[in-house]
């Protein structure tokens, strides 16, 4: 008696949780990003052709050596 008892209050929450999260529309994606300038305009902005040139070593072929036994 009490597992078929459970089990509906369970679904009932379930449900009710669902209802409340699928009635919550999110606000439009539109008005939040027509604020953001292009990022063309950031980087000119911040004036990135100033910043001088960042060397990186090329570490794509360096593997770890094998353990000897």
């Amino acid at each position: 008696m009490k597992h078929p008892m459970i089990s509906a209050i369970a679904a009932v929450a379930l449900l009710a949780a669902t209802t409340v999260l699928w009635s919550h529309t999110p606000p439009k994606m539109s008005a939040r990003t027509a604020a953001m300038p292009p990022l063309q305009d950031l980087h000119a902005k911040a004036n990135l052709s100033k910043l001088p040139d960042q060397e990186v070593e090329d570490q794509s072929l360096i593997y770890p050596s094998l353990a000897k036994h």
